[in-house]
């Protein structure tokens, strides 16, 4: 083993932070999430915000990548990208993917599996509409997943779209929102010793069940 690998193999950290309990957390998941995600916020832990996206392609080969949560509610967890990327590819042709939240600083794991749905084409309007200007134009700018010679296919392609659509682009059509609906929830909170507290929540006959699970 290199000495780089031994001193990673080395490191170890003990978490001590909180604990989560049954009787402390909540029997909704959506609720949990929420509670979590604002203490994240409050916490000003770096982007909380941000999560990862695991979908599986027709060879089975799964990939993952971060993206930004832009909206929550009862129907489920949104966020918004080019539907001609390697991801938007994937979920047209298996719609399920999982979510994972990592707040580092609070010792805490969310992840969140089920199916995906695109959300409605003003749902996309509306939040594309509220982006900042370039963040709109990018949208047209970048061939998403797809190779591309040089940073240079970058810069003229906004400038192109830029000057085509000055202050009002439109929402491009391979651009908009996806909707997973959550069939299963989990909560991770580091504790000492690595006996780590799981709660899953999973759906059953339209019933969110919670389970403890080991570490």
């Amino acid at each position: 083993m290199s000495s780089l690998s031994s001193s990673i193999a080395d490191l170890r950290k003990s978490y001590e932070r909180a604990e989560l309990s049954e009787s402390a957390s909540h029997t909704d998941p959506l609720q949990q999430f929420d509670q979590w995600l604002q203490e994240a916020l409050r916490a000003q832990v770096p982007e909380p915000n941000a999560m990862t996206v695991a979908t599986v392609g027709g060879d089975m080969r799964p990939s993952t990548r971060i993206v930004l949560i832009k909206g929550y509610d009862e129907r489920g967890i949104v966020w918004y990208t080019n539907y001609d990327s390697r991801k938007g590819r994937e979920l047209a042709g298996n719609p399920f993917a999982a979510l994972q939240f990592h707040w580092v600083e609070l010792e805490r794991v969310v992840r969140i599996e089920g199916r995906v749905e695109q959300v409605s084409a003003e749902e996309s309007d509306a939040y594309y509409n509220s982006r900042p200007l370039d963040s709109r134009i990018g949208a047209w700018a970048s061939p998403q997943s797809q190779v591309i010679s040089s940073r240079s296919v970058l810069v003229t392609n906004a400038a192109r779209y830029g000057a085509q659509f000055l202050l009002n682009p439109p929402r491009p059509p391979h651009w908009g929102g996806f909707r997973l609906v959550p069939d299963r929830w989990e909560f991770w909170q580091g504790r000492k010793s690595r006996l780590h507290d799981r709660l899953c929540y999973r759906l059953e006959d339209g019933v969110w069940l919670r389970e403890r699970l080991a570490p």
